[in-house]
Parts: C-alpha cells; sequence; structure tokens
C-alpha cells in the first residue's frame, strides 16, 4: 500500500518539476502559464482543482451523515456551475487578453482599461484570506487520509502535502500546477471509480445495496430534515442554494485562472466539454460511494467523523495496492486545488497589493514559499472540518466576486465605488447568514450574491433613468 502510494507521489512530482522546462522566467509565465495551454490541459485542470480534497473527504462525509438528499447538492451544484460558465468563461478569457493581466484581481480591476487600483487590492486582499483558509482545508484533507490509512501523525499528510506543492510551484508556477492537476485527475477517478465498484459488489449489486440503505431510518429521505422552510418550499430553497453554489465557481479566483491561461478564447467549448464530463462523472460517482460508506461503515454518524468514510472503508474493502491508489487520488485531489491556492495567494501579493509590483521571478518564488509555510501553519491550528472550511472560503469568495464578474461581463462599468460596495455587503450578508447558523438550511452564497447583484443593478438602473452612460463605454 505504502508503495504504490509513494510510486503515484513520484509520478506527481516528477511531473510537476518537469515543466521548469518549458519555463519562460516572467511573471505572465509563472501565474498564468503564457496564456497558451490546450483546451484538454485546462479542462482537465480546472475540474481537478474543483473537485478538491473537498470531493473525497467533504462531500463523501456530507453524503454519509445526510443520505440521499446529498444528491440534490450534486445535481443543483453541476447546473449552477453549467449556467455560469455559459456566459463568464469565454468573456473572462478575452478580458485577460484585452488587459495583459496575470491575476484575477487585475483583470476585474482593469476589465474596461480604467486601472482601479483600490479595487484590485481589495479583491487581492479578500482573495488572500480565503484562500489561506482554502488551503489549510486542503492539506487537512491529505492529513486525514494519512493519518486513517498508513497510521501516520495526524500532521503528516499536511506537512508532506506542503513540500509537494513547494516542490512544483516553484518549478515551474501554474504550469506545474496545470500539468500536475491531469495527471491527478486521472488517479482521481480511477480510484473513486474502484472504490464504486468494488463497494457495490461487496453489498450484492445496486438492488442489494439499495435494500441495505433502505433500512437506514431516514436515509433514502428526498431532503434534509433541517430545511429553513417546511415542506416542498424547504426543498426548492434547500436545492436552490446549491445550485449557487456551483453558480459560485465564477467567484474561485483558483479555477477561474485555468480558464484565463487557455490558448485562445475560440477554444473555449472544447475546455468545457472536458470539464464537464470529468465533472459530471466524478460527482457521480463519489456520491453514490457517500451512500455506500453509511451502509457498509454502518453506525451512528454523531459518533464518527464522516470525512474519513472514504479511507475508513477502503482499508476494509480493498486490496494494499489499492488502498495505495485510493489515497494517492485523495492526495492528488489536495494537491491539485492547494498549489494553484497557493500561487493565487501568491499573485495576490506580488502583483495586486504591493505598490510596485515584482517582476523577479525569484521573488516570486519566495513569496510563493512563504505562503505554503503559512497554508501548513493554518492546516496543523485548524479545527474546522474539511467540507465547513471549503465551503465557508467558496461562498466568501463567490459572495464578494460573483455579482462584479457577472455585471462586467454583461457589458456594464459600474465603477470603482460601486463594485466596492457591493462586495462589501455581498461578503457581510454571506459571513452574517453563516454565523447566524443558517448556512445548513441553505447555502450563505445565495443571499450573498444576490444582495451583491441587487445593489449592483439597482444603482446600475438608477443611473440609466439619469440618463447617465453606464455599458458598452
Amino acid at each position: 500500500m505504502v508503495w504504490s502510494f509513494l510510486i503515484f507521489l513520484g509520478m506527481f512530482v516528477a511531473i510537476g518539476v518537469s515543466s521548469i522546462l518549458r519555463s519562460r522566467g516572467t511573471k505572465n509565465d509563472y501565474y498564468l502559464a503564457s496564456s497558451d495551454v490546450p483546451p484538454s490541459l485546462v479542462g482537465l485542470s480546472a475540474v481537478a482543482t474543483n473537485n478538491s480534497g473537498y470531493m473525497f473527504i467533504g462531500v463523501i462525509g456530507y453524503t454519509y451523515a445526510t443520505g440521499f438528499a446529498a444528491v440534490w447538492l450534486m445535481v443543483s451544484w453541476i447546473i449552477g456551475d453549467f449556467i455560469a460558465s455559459s456566459f463568464i468563461h469565454s468573456r473572462l478569457r478575452q478580458a485577460t487578453r484585452d488587459t495583459a493581466q496575470p491575476s484575477y484581481a487585475g483583470v476585474l480591476s482593469n476589465w474596461h482599461r480604467q486601472h482601479d487600483q483600490t479595487l484590485q487590492r481589495l479583491i487581492a486582499l479578500i482573495s488572500l484570506v480565503f484562500l489561506m483558509a482554502y488551503a489549510g482545508a486542503q492539506l487537512v484533507a491529505g492529513s486525514k487520509a494519512l493519518h486513517v490509512l498508513l497510521d501516520w501523525p495526524i500532521y503528516a499528510g499536511a506537512v508532506m502535502g506542503a513540500i509537494m506543492v513547494a516542490l512544483y510551484c516553484m518549478a515551474g508556477g501554474i504550469r506545474a500546477s496545470i500539468w500536475t492537476d491531469a495527471a491527478q485527475s486521472v488517479v482521481m477517478i480511477i480510484a473513486m471509480g474502484v472504490m464504486l465498484v468494488i463497494a457495490t459488489v461487496s453489498l450484492g449489486g445496486i438492488d442489494g445495496a439499495i435494500h441495505e440503505m433502505d433500512k437506514v431510518e431516514g436515509f433514502l429521505d428526498l431532503f434534509p430534515d433541517d430545511l429553513i422552510l417546511p415542506g416542498i418550499a424547504g426543498g426548492v430553497m434547500f436545492a436552490l442554494g446549491w445550485m449557487f453554489a456551483g453558480f459560485s465557481v465564477i467567484g474561485q479566483p483558483h479555477v477561474m485562472i485555468r480558464f484565463m491561461a487557455l490558448a485562445e478564447s475560440g477554444r473555449m467549448v472544447r475546455a468545457r466539454i472536458w470539464y464537464y464530463l470529468w465533472f459530471t462523472a466524478f460527482y457521480c460517482m463519489s456520491t453514490c460511494v457517500g451512500l455506500l460508506s453509511r451502509v457498509y461503515l454502518g453506525g451512528d454518524p454523531a459518533g464518527f467523523d464522516a470525512e474519513l468514510a472514504l479511507p475508513t472503508m477502503a482499508m476494509e474493502l480493498l486490496h494494499p495496492v489499492f488502498v495505495g491508489l485510493v489515497l494517492a487520488g485523495i492526495f492528488a485531489a489536495t494537491m491539485s486545488t492547494a498549489d494553484s491556492l497557493v500561487l493565487n495567494c501568491s499573485a495576490a501579493i506580488t502583483h495586486d497589493l504591493l505598490p510596485r509590483g515584482i517582476d523577479n521571478t525569484f521573488y516570486l518564488k519566495l513569496t510563493t514559499i512563504v505562503i505554503v509555510f503559512i497554508a501548513l501553519v493554518w492546516a496543523l491550528t485548524a479545527t474546522e472540518s474539511v467540507f465547513s472550511l471549503v465551503i465557508f472560503a467558496w461562498s466568501g469568495l463567490a459572495s464578494a466576486f460573483a455579482p462584479l464578474l457577472i455585471v462586467l461581463s454583461l457589458g456594464f462599468r459600474p465603477g470603482q465605488r460601486l463594485s466596492i460596495i457591493a462586495m462589501l455587503v455581498g461578503l457581510a450578508v454571506a459571513l452574517g447568514w453563516r454565523f447566524a447558523g443558517w448556512h445548513n438550511a441553505v447555502y450563505e452564497g445565495l443571499p450573498g450574491i444576490i444582495s451583491g447583484l441587487m445593489i449592483l443593478t439597482a444603482v446600475l438602473w438608477w443611473r440609466n433613468q439619469q440618463g447617465l452612460s453606464i455599458k458598452g463605454r
């Protein structure tokens, strides 16, 4: 088991480090791969980054505890993601070319070439805080897997992951991240497929698995029992909330940077085909494995760390070689996201926050190493679950950035002051919703995104009524 795991890790490191052969030694290459990445790699990298330790650890744990109602998370998330991509991705890629900016914050704040420096720094600061929490969550996920499967100390996975991330970020920046993502995506889907097949067979096939699920009280209920509204209305709000979670992908700098790196904006359709084929297959398998894990492992969800469901089941079901494969899949998932998160944090500091941006790649890489260290410390001191940390970061970023990106993509010019107000209000609403404890019933990104959009829409409409030009200029 250990050997198969280490072989896969060695392969990922070799792929990432080899990207140094293509490095051009510039900031644009380090953070954006010179915008020459082919559609297949863009799609596979984006989906591997999106489906991180959150999918292997978080979603399976959530499904173990919640039951069949978790299917709504899957369906709604994919639909929301698809709606967002239908009009955002290609326009963001075009704006990246027009502005010649290597960072997400840089593109949004220079969309109409107006150079709103305060807006750029605020976007970078918000990104830095939430992406750091996100990176910590990925290292926590790797630690949990190694702790269960190899009985290593709980900190070992975080330390190993941090070293790997540092290695291929130092080697080739975002190109190393994208190359390793593509390899990791293959291992991730094979690992999940192996678990799904063997777990289903062990329970007597599909019919036998469903029969066993039906024995668990409430496990096959259509919706969870902690909805904010009763009946169908609560179910609709639950599903709508998770659709907004999928839509929130446009507010994630670490995912969107992949589409910004596409070689040509006209090849976006091909990139999206790669993305959604893999995304749908992997999410379906992850949800099914989560359902099977509750049946196979049994027990009271309140007395078991649900986020250990997949590694625990792998230990009981699989041959050691395949356990190593599953562990490599989990670790690959966490690393595919962690490296991109770290690079985006580095870009936020070196390009967006500092008064005079840094262009020397030595200092870019040094900043990256510092970010890795901070993320490692965050992971070693974190007390929240992986699922909770990821959703917290995901919703915060989406509530702040998605409304602004939507109106920019539609051709409007909100201006710096209005953009900042909408960002802060959306973020405040999302955080308030979460700390009020309502996030279990409705994903906090829904009220966050809507509130930001309402402010932008209301002011832009008022300006239009006053005869002010707000579009196309």
